[in-house]
């Protein structure tokens, strides 16, 4: 529906030959001192008002923005398209699939269930390394790939028929956040004779990779990523933007991914969560597009909305060399400067909050080892581990290993004299090799991720080391499982026309796949010999890998410390073996002449790199690479493809099911209600992530989810993974809060998804999911007990969808990340915040009280209330806790969804009326 034009924005825009129509932002007052990022905002509300949901009053209020003031305008945002990956997209489509059949049923049309913007999928999640090291790894991987996934392929191929405006990168592309940068992304939209910007939502958190092209979007759950397909606008308050100054130039030896780790740390310091950032100054014009993307894609790990790059000439190039058309690059400079988007460093926006980075002060970095903001400069690596090893290893005569929230290991360990946990084990590797690992060993090394693999400067760092590294006669260690998985086919490319894949593969950094791998989980098993010494000595051994996240329990269900560091470093550190290891100063091995080979003395320069780069990378690789790239190769279009309007749900397929969601709802939502009689279902402590609820790697045998496979004759070679199973309930829910390092404080010793089941006597131990069915049977509603930053992490759905299908009611946590509080409530769970300076522990709530939670019935007749109250009472009768929770329905959209049960029953419903 075109806009109803207020302000008479309407114009037109003549780019070459071509008349365009687009909305003049300059049309409203106030416009010139927006950062970059509002700018987008105001055109998306001026090229959208509707006088219902887009008012005039909406679009006054973006303009006379108070950068100082707290967040408090609700605003509808409609983004121009949305991306997925194939782990959060097959629950998307099995939603949608399930709504056509839920239209049909009352009474409506199942074709209204279909995209109204472009929506795109990139299979990229679903590869595992489970060959390594030799030159056909990549075909064994792939095909193991289409043994494991053929249901859920043959699934989204049906999607792709089904749906208009739905297409799908087939597997072994490349990573999304990749393609989207490197060919999925238009920076400016043209549909429709109307040109504006490109805007995009992805049910991945790292879709902020595409901010470093200027295009503004985030990433939100699978639930809001579907409403957003059917045409529904996201509901936000209009944000705090963090204005971030760059200045001067990355010095020798730094890289991007240590520039993105210095921001990080200063970043989650400071404190954006919910807020946008965006870069800004005479810096950024040295920042090359390749790095702007890398701190793009952290923007989960720091907790800002986005971090953004306004459009420049480094934006036009990069266009340019990806592949882009010479009239689509012309319209995105033409309507950059008409709408006052280009980069002027002379002039400066207003800004609610500001800071600075001088990059000549950036070192060389790594972060670990469990969270991405804990940087640590190379020169105090070892040091660090040292201390931080304490942490996972007991010594026996202390108790520093139960201080972590999410311990390790409680292993004893020998100490050599010098401090650090000493405990070798021998190991007779596969081939024969005798050796001994340690704790601290590295026994995964991976150059992974869309975070570094879509920089060539890295990766060809990396490469360039490897050579330099072979030519002096060095060898990774025997014991480092090795992987090289890049974000897109162009990277094999320019590493094999610069000669130097070679090298790489030479120290095991053989091809694998194009795709997550390591970073997502799916680092596959280490070889038996080393998994079997590990669990033996109960090892804190370690993994260094290019990716973004490093949560526990995340990487490898045997390594208990990961770090993330940059390609070149996950070479290095290869080459050691070891994080217990002096990169500055001990050296790496001995030359043929027995003198010591440093770090140093096989580091690239940055000129040696610009120089492969600059020689070795064009054009035509990008439009060779992306010229058919919907089409798959031959493996994709063997797949069967399912027809019809609505799916055939097989009844005994373990990877895809029709979703319960809509299983009897009315067409009307009944009122909401206060909770009476919730028991705790799990306490946890600070920092839990969406891994810890709703974890993506391996599944045990003998896990809820576990046995209900064996149940259905999936044998534990077949499990696959949580997150290649997404798109089956059953496994999903018997998964959430199963990670491996979850520590339920309801129910202590135990490490997993366990807890205490009150409908039985004594209360006994057993899994979450078989207490939780308990619960149900007894009509009980469950309620979550949390600390600071619940829910960091990835955009997963499923820790939403888990939490809500096992009866959880309300969650009640000391702060929430962005994205899954939003998740919480589109399910219909209720988010709910200890009041300031709280927490359960100094309300002396243990988890076995039962709790009563007064005051929701509100939101039925009004606006959000402020605060509900909350009642715990001990099984004594005594009442232990009386607090008003604050209620985080943060927008009266939201408040709707949680009306209805959910955003997807609203969207419905909505449909419905139409």
């Amino acid at each position: 529906m075109p806009s109803i034009d207020t302000f008479a924005a309407r114009a037109e825009l003549r780019v070459g030959d071509t008349e365009h129509t687009y909305y003049r932002i300059d049309a409203v007052s106030g416009h010139d001192r927006l950062p970059y990022s509002l700018k987008i905002l105001l055109e998306n509300l001026l090229r959208t008002e509707d006088g219902a949901n887009i008012t005039e009053g909406h679009i006054r209020a973006l303009g006379s923005w108070d950068p100082k003031a707290a967040p408090s305008v609700e605003i509808q945002f409609t983004p121009a398209r949305v991306i997925m990956q194939d782990f959060t997209g097959v629950p998307c489509v099995v939603d949608l699939a399930t709504m056509r059949e839920a239209v049909r049923d009352l009474g409506g049309d199942p074709a209204a269930i279909n995209p109204l913007a472009p929506a795109e999928l990139v299979i990229d999640h679903s590869v595992m390394v489970d060959f390594f090291g030799h030159p056909d790894s990549f075909e064994r991987n792939v095909e193991r790939e289409y043994q494991r996934n053929k249901e859920r392929y043959q699934f989204l191929r049906w999607g792709q028929t089904a749906f208009d405006e739905f297409k799908v990168v087939p597997p072994g592309t490349g990573i999304v956040h990749q393609v989207n940068i490197e060919h999925l992304a238009r920076v400016v939209m043209d549909r429709d004779g109307v040109v504006y910007p490109d805007t995009c939502v992805g049910t991945d958190s790292h879709t902020t990779m595409e901010n470093g092209l200027g295009v503004l979007g985030w990433g939100v759950g699978g639930i809001e990523a579907e409403a957003a397909m059917l045409g529904q606008p996201i509901s936000m308050l209009i944000p705090r933007v963090v204005g971030f100054k760059l200045t001067g130039e990355l010095p020798a030896g730094a890289t991007a991914t240590d520039l993105v780790l210095t921001v990080t740390e200063q970043l989650r310091a400071h404190g954006v969560v919910g807020k946008f950032v965006e870069f800004y100054g005479e810096g950024v014009g040295s920042v090359p597009l390749a790095d702007r993307a890398t701190l793009g894609n952290m923007s989960p790990e720091f907790g800002s909305t986005c971090a953004i790059f306004p459009i420049d000439d480094e934006t036009l190039a990069y266009l340019r060399l990806t592949g882009r058309s010479d009239e689509q690059v012309a319209l995105v400079e033409a309507y950059a400067k008409a709408q006052g988007m280009w980069h002027d460093p002379s002039k400066e926006a207003e800004y609610s909050e500001y800071l600075e980075l001088d990059l000549a002060t950036v070192v060389p970095s790594i972060a670990g080892p469990k969270r991405p903001q804990d940087r640590i400069a190379i020169t105090a690596a070892k040091d660090t581990w040292r201390s931080n090893v304490r942490d996972y290893v007991s010594n026996g005569d202390d108790d520093e290993a139960g201080k972590e929230s999410f311990p390790a290991s409680d292993a004893p360990a020998e100490s050599p004299g010098d401090g650090r946990p000493h405990h070798p084990m021998s190991v007779v590797l596969d081939d024969g090799t005798a050796t001994e690992i340690d704790h601290g060993a590295v026994v995964i090394a991976a150059i992974t991720s869309c975070t570094n693999t879509s920089n060539p400067y890295v990766m060809v760092g990396a490469a360039l080391l490897a050579k330099n590294a072979v030519d002096k006669g060095l060898s990774r260690k025997p014991w480092v499982k090795t992987s090289l998985a890049p974000g897109s086919q162009v990277v094999t490319g320019y590493l094999e026309r610069a000669g130097l894949s070679p090298y790489l593969d030479k120290l095991g950094f053989n091809l694998v796949g194009y795709g997550c791998t390591t970073c997502i989980g799916n680092s596959g098993p280490l070889p038996e010999a080393i998994s079997k010494a590990v669990a033996d000595g109960d090892l804190a051994v370690t993994s260094v890998l290019s990716g973004n996240r490093n949560f526990e329990g995340r990487i490898n269900p045997d390594v208990k410390m990961n770090y993330l560091a940059s390609p070149p470093l996950v070479v290095a550190y290869a080459l050691a073996g070891s994080m217990d290891f002096d990169l500055n100063n001990e050296p790496l091995g001995n030359d043929a002449d027995g003198k010591p080979i440093m770090l140093a003395d096989i580091w690239p320069s940055a000129e040696e790199i610009a120089t492969v780069v600059n020689s070795s990378i064009g054009r035509e690789m990008f439009t060779a690479d992306y010229a058919n790239v919907f089409d798959g190769d031959e493996r994709w279009k063997a797949l069967p493809i399912p027809t019809g309007n609505t799916f055939e749900w097989d009844t005994d397929s373990t990877y895809v099911r029709k979703a319960p969601y809509f299983e009897g709802m009315p067409a009307s939502p009944e009122a909401v209600g206060d909770i009476t009689g919730a028991r705790v279902l799990a306490k946890l402590g600070d920092s839990v992530t969406t891994d810890h609820i709703s974890p993506a790697g391996a599944i045990k045998a003998d896990s809820p989810a576990g046995k209900y496979l064996k149940d259905n004759g999936v044998g534990p070679a077949d499990f696959n993974s949580y997150g290649s199973r997404r798109g089956n309930h059953e496994v999903m829910i018997r998964g959430t809060f199963a990670n491996i390092r979850l520590r339920n404080q309801l129910a202590p010793g135990t490490e997993g998804g366990f807890t205490r089941d009150f409908t039985a006597d004594e209360a006994p131990v057993t899994t979450i999911y078989d207490a939780a069915q308990n619960y149900a049977s007894a009509g009980t509603p469950l309620v979550v007990l949390a600390g600071k930053e619940y829910g960091s992490g990835s955009s997963r759905d499923w820790a939403a969808k888990g939490t809500r299908l096992l009866g959880v009611r309300a969650v009640i946590a000391e702060s929430y990340e962005r994205i899954h509080r939003s998740n919480l409530i589109g399910m219909g769970v209720l988010p709910l915040q200890f009041p300031e300076g709280q927490s359960a522990d100094k309300l002396r709530l243990t988890g076995e009280e039962s709790f009563a939670i007064s005051g929701i019935t509100a939101l039925n007749d009004g606006p959000v209330p402020g605060t509900v109250r909350v009642t715990a009472t001990s099984p004594a009768g005594e009442q232990v806790a009386d607090f008003e929770a604050v209620v985080r329905i943060d927008t009266p959209g939201e408040a709707e969804y949680y009306r209805h049960g959910g955003i997807l029953q609203y969207v419905l419903r909505s449909l419905l009326a139409k």
